[in-house]
């Protein structure tokens, strides 16, 4: 009875979602044509379709509270929730049975669907006291967005995330048997930030459909002002910062329990997230212009456009099945088409819409994207866009090459790690140089003058701070990376695969000044806006965010040079003596020794994992630093295992070991690295972050209001 009634509400959940989607289109888009002749009218259907659209949220809203009910009272009468399912126990136990609310592809299109609506009401709520038809008709596409993932998850046997479970796998006093006893999250997700990182992701996913909503709401009722840049802004400035606290959880999660002693490889749904956020940063940079200078009219219009189809190319590639990963969704045919079509009817809209409103978004409009002087913050910002566009374009086809034709460039082959960092590496640094000198342009031209009055005192301070990073990089790193070419092996044949020593090495040189210069500049920066601003404070936190990412950025790009270039790893294998339970040898790696100080086993509350630990004291220059105890987590019914690596922090280093298990001979396998400069990645991460949340409480102005009056709008 309680499955019937479990299925029955989700279902109604689901029906109440689409009908209310249908309807809210049909008044949106009957109210506004109707508007033109008879407004009053109008503006009847329209509010109807705006109350159908918290109706719509209200219905999802339902459909989710059943799967957290299911999964936080240990409920199995759902399919979907004995197949995702966490019996993980103690403080963290609540977090990963929520996040099964998101871990299977039924749950989390459910999850994304609802996202999608809260924006929705929002978009309702800031505009209910003055409802225009731009605002209208960005809810009607947005709405037309909802209503696909909806219809999918009713009318698709294989999303439908309420399925009852079968009653052949209920014994007779109701408890589970056969294979739905040992389904569950996959030991691997039960990590604080695993469980956190997959909602912040679709946070930045679902309201980065606003913007687009918006430039397609703007190409309908043909308004070129910046009115529609200055709505969907916050939307814009909120879903990028998201996006990528989302990957940062992501780089956390892997770095310490995949065990392979990194926080990014590459991996396809590592790609997939990081699409949407470097289109999102030429989406951003392309608001600032079109709101203060009335350029780029074309540009944001299409990065909206794009960005939204980098955000559903993402999801393509995690749930199609074209290519292999470590944490992909099974693919289905009904999603594969769903997301096919978003895509393509995304970037079809934008182009279609930009042609039909050429005279009032082309070249020859006032404020057009026509640039006088390549030495102007207008052709910076330009190549910015050419840039983050480029490389996300490049990365998306790198991506899925394993599932082209093999005579394509790259075609049928899955690319190495190596590949990515020597397209990755390079643009980088340029991308960096760029935003670097971007604050000593001036608009249209750039003054010589004023130029070098600019850049005198920030480039000295960049000297001073690049002979420090280089004196740092010919006593640490460059000997580091000597020492690994010494010792061959697949380390070494891996640095000498990315290029000969000196382009190897040079490539750091040049990293280490752009982010000495772009250090200072940003820094500087900082000081101009706070000092010379007038006016609210709120007025100087777009440039105060932006200075803030840029300082951020440098940060970031010195700790990736070294704790990506120049890692030193050592695997070796300690014989066990068990009688005396004694290890002959010491671990030594650098100047840290790592001496055997006993092993554990340990049988963890839930009953069903064991905790394999090794107990080993750190030693640097013979000096007593702490103990480790790195482990090895078994889920004993699956016989499933994770790797728990142990990591200690330094100022300018991280000790990074994992335990991977005995071997047959009995001897305990260990994996130690030690990574530069990798707390400088987190550093700057959190002040990235940091930089964006700043901008995001930003009161925005625009130079080109429509009725001569500051068009403000508070994020």
């Amino acid at each position: 009875m309680q499955t019937v009634a479990l299925s029955l509400i989700g279902l109604l959940g689901l029906l109440v979602a689409f009908a209310a989607c249908a309807l809210s289109l049909v008044c949106l888009g009957v109210g506004r044509f109707l508007g033109r002749r008879d407004p009053s009218r109008g503006e009847t259907l329209a509010w109807g379709g705006r109350v159908a659209v918290v109706v719509g949220a209200l219905g999802l809203t339902a459909c989710c509270a059943v799967l957290v009910w299911c999964f936080m009272t240990g409920d199995t009468t759902l399919e979907y929730v004995v197949r995702n399912r966490s019996d993980a126990s103690g403080e963290m136990g609540w977090l990963f049975k929520l996040a099964g609310l998101w871990a299977g592809r039924q749950g989390s299109l459910l999850f994304w669907a609802w996202l999608i609506a809260v924006f929705n009401v929002v978009v309702v709520l800031r505009t209910r006291k003055d409802a225009r038809p731009l605002d209208d008709w960005a809810l009607f596409v947005a709405q037309l967005v909802l209503a696909a993932f909806v219809g999918v998850l009713l009318f698709s046997e294989d999303n439908m995330p309420f399925t009852a479970l079968d009653a052949r796998y209920f014994g007779a006093d109701g408890q589970l048997i056969g294979a739905a006893s040992l389904w569950g999250m996959n030991a691997l997700l039960e990590h604080w930030a695993m469980a956190i990182h997959p909602p912040t992701l679709f946070i930045g996913y679902a309201g980065l459909t606003i913007p687009f909503a918006y430039a397609i709401a703007a190409l309908v009722v043909d308004d070129d002002s910046p009115r529609w840049v200055v709505s969907c802004t916050p939307y814009a400035v909120f879903s990028w910062l998201l996006l990528g606290i989302g990957i940062g959880l992501g780089a956390v999660w892997a770095y310490v329990v995949l065990g392979w002693g990194g926080y990014w490889g590459w991996d396809p749904v590592e790609n997939a997230s990081l699409l949407p956020w470097l289109v999102g940063v030429a989406l951003i940079h392309s608001f600032t212009v079109y709101r203060q200078r009335g350029a780029f009219k074309r540009w944001s219009v299409m990065c909206a456009c794009v960005t939204f189809a980098f955000v559903i190319l993402g999801t393509f590639i995690t749930r199609s099945g074209l290519v292999q990963s470590v944490h992909a969704f099974e693919g289905d045919p009904v999603s594969l088409v769903l997301f096919l079509a978003l895509i393509v009817l995304s970037l079809v809209a934008g182009a279609v819409g930009l042609l039909a409103r050429r005279k009032s978004f082309g070249a020859a409009a006032e404020g057009g994207d026509d640039i006088e002087s390549m030495a102007s913050k207008e052709a910076a910002y330009y190549v910015n866009n050419l840039i983050m566009l480029v490389f996300a374009v490049l990365l998306a086809y790198m991506t899925i090459s394993s599932a082209l034709p093999g005579f394509l460039p790259f075609g049928g082959q899955a690319l190495s790690a190596g590949t990515y960092n020597a397209v990755a590496r390079p643009l980088g640094i340029v991308y960096c140089a760029l935003i670097a000198v971007c604050p000593l342009l001036g608009w249209r031209r750039t003054d010589p003058k004023a130029f070098w009055r600019r850049a005198r005192v920030p480039g000295l301070c960049a000297l001073a701070l690049f002979a420090v990073l280089m004196f740092y990089f010919c006593t640490y790193l460059l000997p580091s990376y000597d020492a690994i070419i010494a010792a061959g092996g697949t380390g070494a044949t891996g640095l000498l695969e990315q290029g000969p020593s000196w382009y190897y090495n040079g490539l750091t040189v040049v990293g280490f000044a752009v982010a000495s210069l772009l250090l200072f500049n940003a820094g500087f920066m900082v000081v101009r806006v706070c000092a010379r601003a007038k006016g609210p404070w709120r007025r100087r936190f777009p440039a105060l965010g932006g200075a803030i990412c840029h300082t951020a950025m440098a940060i970031v790009l010195v700790g990736l040079i070294g704790s990506s270039m120049y890692v030193t790893e050592k695997v070796e294998y300690l014989p066990y003596d068990e009688e005396a339970d004694a290890v002959e040898a010491t671990f030594s790696i650098q100047d840290f020794e790592l001496v055997y100080a006993g092993n554990s086993v340990e049988q963890l509350d839930n009953g069903d994992d064991i905790l394999y630990s090794l107990h080993l004291d750190v030693y640097r220059d013979g000096e007593y630093l702490t103990t480790v105890d790195p482990a090895v987590q078994m889920v004993t019914s699956t016989m499933q295992t994770k790797q728990i690596a142990s990591v200690v922090g330094f100022p300018l280093e991280d000790l990074f070991v994992v335990y991977r298990g005995m071997s047959e001979d009995g001897a305990f396998a260990l994996d130690v690295r030690v990574n530069p400069l990798i707390s400088l990645v987190w550093v700057g991460f959190g002040l990235l972050m940091l930089g964006a949340l700043v901008a995001l409480f930003a009161r925005r102005s625009t130079r080109l209001p429509d009725d001569g009056a500051p068009d403000e709008e508070v994020a």
